[in-house]
C-alpha cells in the first residue's frame, strides 16, 4: 500500500507544460476549511497528504492514528466547475488501554470521496468568491479510516480578499454522516471560519476555527477545533504545506499534525 503513495508523490515533482489559462494555483490544502476556487478547464491538481498524525486520548485510553497518502485529484471541467476524487491510501492506529496496558493495532485504507465544486463568483478565488460543493463517500475502506457505510453532504465555501495580503474565508457544511457503529447515517453540521495572510507571492499563513455539531445516535457532541497552517509555493504549479489542529474540548481530537504537497498539471 505504500508504493502508490511514493509514486504519486514523485509525480507531483515532475516538470509540466505551461497552461492555456493564466490562473493562480489554488490548492485545497492546507487547513480545515475548503476554498471556493476551481481548477481551470482541462487542468489537474494532485494534492497529497504525505504524513498525518492524530492523537485522541481520555481517562481510559490513548489512540494514535497515522495516515500516509491522503490523496485528492481535482480536474477542471468548465470555467466555473471541477470534479474531485479523494482517497486515503493507508492508515495505522495504535490504541493503548490505560487501565490494563493492552495495545491494539489496526491497519486499513480509507473510503473514496466523489465531489463536484461549482463556483458562482470568481473561480480563481479573487475578490469575493463563493461555490457549492455536493459530495458522496463510498464505503470501500476499512478500519481505522473507513466509515463502514456511504455518506453524503454539501459544502458552501466563501472567501473575500481584504487587501493584497489579508483574506477571510468560511465553509458551511451539512452532512448525512455515517453513524459511529458503521451502519446508517445521521445529521451533522459544521462551520469553519479563518483568516489568511500572504507574506509574499510564495509564502502564506492561515488561522482557523471550526465548530461541529454531530447528532450521532451513539452520542451527540459539539466539537470545537482550532488550526494553524503554512503554505509555500516555490513555483506557480507546486506547493508544500504544514499544519496543526488542536481540539478545544473533550469531544474533539486532541491534536493533529500534518504535511503535504500539491502539484498542478
Amino acid at each position: 500500500m505504500r508504493v502508490p503513495a511514493i509514486v504519486l508523490f514523485s509525480i507531483t515533482l515532475l516538470p509540466t507544460a505551461a497552461w492555456a489559462e493564466d490562473r493562480d494555483y489554488c490548492p485545497d490544502r492546507p487547513g480545515i476549511g475548503t476554498p471556493a476556487c476551481t481548477m481551470a478547464p482541462g487542468q489537474f491538481s494532485l494534492e497529497m497528504g504525505v504524513g498525518d498524525w492524530t492523537l485522541n486520548k481520555d481517562d481510559t485510553q490513548r489512540t494514535d492514528t497515522f495516515t500516509v497518502g491522503d490523496a485528492l485529484l481535482r480536474y477542471g471541467i468548465a470555467d466555473h466547475a471541477e470534479v474531485q476524487v479523494g482517497w486515503s491510501m493507508v492508515g495505522f492506529a495504535r490504541t493503548r488501554d490505560k487501565l490494563t496496558g493492552a495495545i491494539q493495532h489496526q491497519t486499513g485504507t480509507g473510503d473514496v470521496t466523489l465531489a463536484l465544486r461549482r463556483n458562482l463568483a470568481n473561480p480563481d478565488g479573487s475578490g469575493f468568491s463563493i461555490a457549492v460543493m455536493p459530495y458522496v463517500s463510498l464505503p470501500v475502506g476499512t478500519n481505522p479510516l473507513g466509515a463502514g457505510d456511504w455518506g453524503a453532504g454539501a459544502l458552501l465555501p466563501m472567501s473575500y480578499e481584504l487587501s493584497d495580503g489579508w483574506s477571510l474565508a468560511s465553509t458551511t457544511e451539512v452532512d448525512a454522516a455515517v453513524d459511529g457503529d458503521g451502519h446508517g447515517r445521521h445529521f451533522a453540521v459544521a462551520e469553519t471560519v479563518g483568516a489568511s495572510f500572504a507574506f509574499n507571492d510564495k509564502l502564506s499563513a492561515s488561522a482557523e476555527y471550526q465548530v461541529l455539531a454531530d447528532h450521532d445516535p451513539e452520542g451527540h457532541s459539539v466539537q470545537h477545533l482550532s488550526g494553524l497552517s503554512l503554505a509555500w509555493q516555490p513555483r506557480d504549479d507546486l506547493q508544500f504545506d504544514v499544519g496543526a489542529n488542536a481540539g478545544l474540548d473533550r469531544d474533539a481530537d486532541d491534536l493533529e499534525v500534518y504535511f503535504g504537497v500539491s502539484r498542478r498539471f
